[in-house]
């Protein structure tokens, strides 16, 4: 069930982004008296899931769910009409418009998937608002996982400051090492100051971890709620229950616990829990699994930061946002071109986009990450690259600063260069995903 609602919201996200793309090439083609033939949401060869026409352009669904398209008359694209091509240029053929309104047509689907990530931003601002765990209320340290513990942190530290700058949001602390290729990390350790120096090229062994949850907030172990067939809840434990101890051992937070657990698989042991100002003991006998079926719940434990938007407010708030998911994007991009750190490595496909995705409908975090991924799909679109909108806009700014167009036959024949390079890519990417099942 977790698989297809993750598959459920990516195809629905994926299906938003496509038609709001293929929307800005529709309507400024329009607005400049440009005929568009087809309108599709996903690719169909050979057929269509369904279609009809209205005035000149033919509206579809495809099967393949790899994108989508609007196919202009008169220009050089994935369809490939060269017959079309070799007749008469028409006056509402793309091919016969100034270069300045080719580029916007060019230009059109980017820029709404820049302005949706906006409007969605806009949007979830006002109705959710803001609500973040501030660093300073992470009282009791972190829980450093073996990849932070080689990178030099320690469970317990407390966080100040990466390179010396604070960073508000303790979730963005592991985003601010990665894409800033942080080199310290300041911390409180024992009570003391402490500089963490990261080992030079760890960059690339952190992207291999492939998680974010290098570091997470230590928490005590107070009980939220319960599984079905709770062996915990059946010995008696009940919500708001402080779990302190397993036979004689303390154990004093969340991450203590669960290091243990494992070691009393199959026996029983005596859990002691903290209720109220009483210490009470239960005989609990731990399941193979390992688990007693008991969750704990940071929300309950740390102080968290909300902010709430005015529509008005939460304009200027949504540009800044969109501004700085860019910014962020750019920066990985950057890394992914660096040999240094390999981050090629770490390419992944549909089956990685996927698991972003929560395993349960969240329509904030659906929201969010569509805002993502529109600001992804827009910069990753403007890339020079041959069959990409990217590659048309590099051939039309040679063309208005040359004076000369590229002849049809070398347009023709870049974009199935672009088209081999991007379907090299898609099975790189997925070729990635599929590995890793393995792994």
């Amino acid at each position: 069930m977790e698989i297809l609602i993750k598959a459920a919201q990516l195809l629905l996200s994926l299906s938003i982004l496509v038609i709001f793309h293929e929307f800005g090439h529709f309507i400024t083609a329009k607005i400049f008296k440009t005929r568009v033939e087809k309108f599709y949401l996903f690719f169909n060869p050979w057929f269509s899931l369904f279609k009809f026409k209205k005035g000149e352009t033919e509206y579809g669904l495809g099967w393949l769910p790899l994108g989508g398209y609007v196919k202009i008359s008169g220009m050089i694209d994935e369809s490939m009409d060269k017959e079309q091509m070799q007749l008469p240029p028409q006056p509402y053929e793309f091919r016969s418009k100034p270069s300045w309104q080719r580029l916007i047509i060019m230009l059109g689907g980017v820029t709404v998937n820049i302005l949706l990530a906006i409007a969605i931003y806009i949007g979830m601002l006002w109705v959710w608002g803001e609500q973040y765990l501030p660093t300073s209320e992470v009282k009791y340290g972190i829980v450093a996982d073996s990849v932070a513990q080689d990178m030099g942190l320690r469970t317990g530290d407390k966080i100040l400051t990466v390179d010396n700058e604070p960073v508000e949001d303790f979730f963005k602390i592991p985003g601010r090492i990665i894409l800033d290729n942080a080199k310290t990390i300041q911390v409180i350790r024992d009570g003391e100051p402490y500089t963490v120096n990261i080992p030079e090229g760890f960059l690339a062994k952190l992207l291999k971890h492939q998680s974010p949850d290098f570091i997470n907030a230590r928490m005590q172990f107070v009980v939220e709620g319960f599984s079905k067939e709770s062996v915990a809840e059946k010995a008696g434990l009940k919500k708001g229950d402080r779990i302190i101890g397993i036979n004689d051992s303390v154990v004093e937070y969340f991450d203590q616990f669960r290091a243990l657990l494992p070691l009393y698989k199959s026996k029983e042991v005596s859990l002691k829990a903290l209720r109220d100002s009483d210490t009470l003991s239960f005989k609990v006998t731990i399941p193979e699994s390992g688990l007693i079926g008991a969750r704990t719940n940071p929300a309950d434990q740390f102080k968290f930061s909300e902010k709430e938007y005015s529509f008005f407010a939460a304009i200027p708030a949504g540009f800044t946002k969109t501004w700085k998911g860019v910014g962020n994007y750019l920066k990985q991009l950057k890394l992914l071109f660096s040999p240094e750190v390999k981050a090629y490595e770490s390419v992944g496909g549909f089956i990685t986009i996927g698991n972003i995705f929560p395993s349960t409908w969240d329509w904030a975090a659906f929201w969010g990450l569509t805002a993502f991924l529109s600001i992804m799909l827009a910069i990753l679109n403007v890339l020079p690259i041959p069959a990409l909108d990217g590659g048309h806009v590099m051939f039309l700014l040679y063309e208005m600063i040359t004076g000369r167009k590229p002849s049809d036959k070398f347009l023709e024949n870049a974009q199935i260069v672009g088209m081999i390079l991007l379907f090299g890519l898609l099975i790189f990417a997925n070729g990635n995903d599929i590995v890793k099942l393995f792994r």
